[in-house]
Parts: structure tokens; C-alpha cells; sequence
């Protein structure tokens, strides 16, 4: 019955009676009074589930259990890092990251039609080779990716060429947005600018109409140049309408896809992830100061779910 000390790592326990039906443990060594590990996992289980789930802090987990916050924090080390339930089949995937601060992100896979994420991992940065090792497991677990939903990212236009790409609809109008502002002060810009507002509206045949209409309008307005004082050095004089332009043009043949494979049912948008993420941001504001290991669990419970 000799079993191994979690505070201590000591052998030397002997048995401590019971305790509410349950058997305790005592380590010989340091003193430290403990259940089983099956039934430490379980303790540790709820312990986790409280804390992301009912956003309980370690101090009012330490009061209801009678225990200090140090015993809390130590449960958690005994607890399984949840997996992604991962069923083969054919599949819609949505990939993207997140980042919490500037060298610790999140991967994450999403199948939106089951509503389940399929895959993640934590990385330092946001990298095409992240990407590609997601998709390499995926398809070692049996899944068969039928189309993408990405941000625009180009590196994801690469690994998922084999497939039909949709380039989310939100994150081009976000685009536009970056280069033109919300409320745009020349009128070549307020044109754009609505044109791209109304991605949601359009087909891809009324969509380009559009988009060559004004090109056809605005050519010689995009084709003016600022020359520096000594007339050797030159640059565009309206280089973000250009930029925006230049990036609705680009993604004009991912931003209808979904259009076009209508058995699909490929989503416009990245939001079924882009709304998960804040959930678990707001999730993870209440614990301040997890350690590495820690912050990972909480994730991965959330992205459980």
C-alpha cells in the first residue's frame, strides 16, 4: 500500500485512516496528508473546472476546501492537460492564433460545423511551419480538410492550395479599415471603402463590376506622384488607398469561394474562432500571474469545450 508522496516525491507513506468515506495518506517524511492519485486527479479535475468554468480564485478555492492556497495551486500540478477529441471525416478547418503578449500564442483548429477545435498548440511566434505541422496531424488522425477559412495570412494560401481557400470576409474589411481609416477624408477612399462594406452583400461577378468601375474612375488620381526636393526621389502621393486597393484586388478570388461550393457550407467568415478567442480571453482575466504550465491547462480546458 506504499504509495509515492506528491509534495515530496518520498516513498516513505503510510496510511492516515479516513476521512469522509475516503483514504487518507501520510508522508513519513515531510508530513504531507494526501488521497489517492485517482482520486487527487478528480479533486484536481474540479479544482480546474472551477476556476475557468465559475472564474473561482485560488483564496476562495483554498477557504471551501479548507486548505491553503499553496495546496490548491499544487493540486493543479496532478491534473491531465485536456486533449482535442478528434473524429475522422471530412472537414471544413479554420486556423488561426492568438497571442497572449508578445511571445506566447496559441494555434488553434476549428471545425465549424461541429463546433468542436480540433487542434492546438502553444507557440513563440505565428509561423507557416506552425500551420503545417497542424495540418499534418490532423491528416495522421484521419481527418480530410475539404476547405479552409483563413484570415488572409499569405503563407496559409500556400499550405492550403490543394483545397478550396476562403479568406474571411471581417479581416478584409478590417484591412481596408487599417489602410483608410473608419471615416476616410478624400472621396476615393469613402468610395472604397463602401465598396468593401458591401463584400457581404455581393457576388463575385458584382463585387469585381465594382472594383474595376472605380479602378477606371480613380487611375490617374492612384498614379500621382510626390517628388522630393531634389527631384531624384519619388513615392506614390496616395500610397494607402493604393495599399487598400492592391489588397482587395489580391484576395478578390478567396473572397467569394464560399459562393461557389455551396454543398460545402463553408463559412464567409473566421468568427466561430475569432469569438472563441475572446471567450477565453475573458475566461483567463480573473487569474493574473498563471505560471507557463498553468496558463496552458486553462487553455486547453477551455478549448475543450
Amino acid at each position: 500500500w506504499l504509495k509515492k508522496c506528491p509534495n515530496c516525491s518520498s516513498v516513505k507513506v503510510k496510511k492516515n485512516g479516513h476521512a469522509r468515506g475516503r483514504q487518507n495518506y501520510r508522508c513519513r517524511l515531510c508530513g504531507c496528508q494526501f488521497l489517492s492519485s485517482k482520486r487527487q486527479v478528480a479533486t484536481a479535475k474540479r479544482i480546474l473546472k472551477a476556476m475557468v468554468w465559475k472564474r473561482q480564485t485560488a483564496n476562495q478555492l483554498a477557504k471551501k476546501y479548507r486548505k491553503s492556497t499553496r495546496w490548491v495551486k499544487n493540486q493543479l500540478k496532478s491534473c491531465p492537460f485536456p486533449v482535442p477529441s478528434i473524429l475522422p471525416g471530412s472537414t471544413v478547418l479554420i486556423p488561426d492564433t492568438t497571442f497572449f503578449g508578445r511571445d506566447y500564442g496559441i494555434v488553434v483548429c476549428r471545425d465549424p460545423h461541429r463546433k468542436k477545435n480540433v487542434y492546438w498548440q502553444e507557440v513563440a511566434s505565428e509561423t507557416a511551419a506552425e500551420y503545417l505541422k497542424a495540418r499534418f496531424t490532423l491528416e495522421r488522425e484521419g481527418i480530410t480538410i475539404s476547405a479552409a477559412v483563413i484570415d488572409g495570412r499569405r503563407s496559409l494560401k500556400s499550405i492550403f492550395a490543394d483545397v478550396p481557400i476562403q479568406v474571411c470576409q471581417f479581416h478584409q474589411v478590417a484591412i481596408v479599415t487599417r489602410y483608410l481609416t473608419r471615416k476616410p477624408k478624400l472621396e476615393a477612399g469613402k468610395e472604397l471603402r463602401t465598396i468593401a462594406l458591401l463584400l457581404t452583400e455581393l457576388s463575385e461577378q458584382w463585387f469585381l463590376k465594382y472594383l474595376s468601375d472605380w479602378y477606371e474612375k480613380w487611375e490617374d488620381f492612384l498614379k500621382e506622384r510626390t517628388y522630393s526636393e531634389d527631384r531624384k526621389h519619388w513615392q506614390y502621393t496616395h500610397r494607402r488607398i493604393r495599399a487598400a486597393f492592391r489588397s482587395l484586388k489580391t484576395n478578390a478570388p478567396y473572397l467569394f469561394t464560399y459562393q461557389k461550393y455551396p454543398e460545402l457550407k463553408i463559412p464567409n467568415t473566421t468568427n466561430s474562432l475569432d469569438g472563441y478567442f475572446g471567450r477565453m480571453k475573458k475566461l483567463l482575466s480573473v487569474h493574473n500571474g498563471l505560471s507557463r504550465r498553468n496558463r496552458y491547462l486553462f487553455i486547453s480546458e477551455i478549448l475543450s469545450q
